[in-house]
């Protein structure tokens, strides 16, 4: 099978074709190398859906402290949580830490 035989075969005429050689090289610019390629996009379309995820569960966050916010307003509620989170006393009181034997961490006995 010699060159002669090669060039009369109709998938080498198309393949051999300047209009498809260009495109194809230009396709595979396209795909690949550009700085605007199909490579970038995707990593930038996987991190839209990443930042609109963290969007959405700020937004999340921002509705349960505006919440905890209007709580708060209410002095007893204000008391009641600065005693239950920060353990805040008034003056001559006393706290007393109640703790429980399985929710102590506890080192393995050997």
């Amino acid at each position: 099978m010699g060159l002669k035989d090669l060039r009369k075969k109709k998938w080498f005429s198309v393949l051999t074709n300047v209009y498809i050689l260009v495109l194809t090289v230009f396709v595979i610019w396209m795909l690949f190398f550009d700085t605007n390629s199909l490579l970038i996009h995707l990593e930038l379309k996987k991190e839209i859906n990443k930042l609109e995820k963290q969007q959405e569960f700020l937004k999340e966050e921002i509705a349960n402290d505006k919440i905890i916010l209007e709580r708060l307003s209410d002095p007893e509620e204000l008391e009641k949580f600065a005693r239950e989170k920060y353990y805040l006393k008034k003056k001559n009181e006393e706290i007393y830490l109640i703790e429980y034997e399985d929710s102590l961490k506890l080192k393995p006995k050997d």
